[in-house]
């Protein structure tokens, strides 16, 4: 047989050893492993922008990094870049209608001048997600405020790749929203 074809063969093989190890100890709670399981879920997204794609892999590089609360920041950065994409799609016009108090010509003007829970209700209001899925925004702002802000709480691995789970999540459910 020749060599080359050996060589293709032993990578093929060696790929799939390193997918079926990974499957099988991201099964395990404390395993590093589930990080790269997250990872291929998050590669089939395909809904991010540049930059909220760079924001996720950072949160992604901090798990794997231990800094657990620096990836709940980056993570929910993400989806609030996503949300505020989304907002400036719809139209500045018509969020100063329903806003008529709100001063801003910009985008910038929004992220700048209004505190993140009231760009997600001006979200909800502009029907760019359902109530729950407002609700579970907050839920997720909650939890990205207590590791941007000193608290008593300290997430861990399992905690933290749920929450970047469920951004990624909220994304595609806002991504799908008409």
């Amino acid at each position: 047989m020749d060599n080359n074809i050996l060589i293709k063969e032993y990578v093929k093989r060696i790929s799939l050893f390193y997918i079926d190890a990974h499957n099988i100890l991201s099964l395990h709670e404390s395993s590093q492993s589930r990080i790269i399981i997250l990872d291929k879920v998050y590669d089939k997204l395909g809904l991010l922008s540049i930059r909220q794609d760079e924001m996720i892999r950072q949160s992604l590089r901090c798990v794997e990094n231990k800094l657990y609360a620096a990836a709940h920041v980056m993570a929910w950065a993400a989806i609030m870049d996503h949300i505020e994409e989304k907002i400036e799609k719809k139209g500045l016009n018509k969020l100063l209608k329903i806003r008529n108090k709100w001063k801003l010509n910009t985008i910038e003007d929004l992220r700048e001048n209004y505190p993140e829970h009231q760009i997600l209700d001006a979200g909800k209001d502009l029907k760019l997600y359902t109530k729950s899925i407002s609700k579970a925004l907050k839920g997720l702002l909650n939890k990205r405020n207590e590791c941007a802000h000193p608290s008593d709480y300290y997430p861990d691995l399992n905690q933290t790749l749920g929450y970047i789970s469920e951004i990624i999540s909220r994304i595609e459910m806002i991504s799908k929203a008409k």
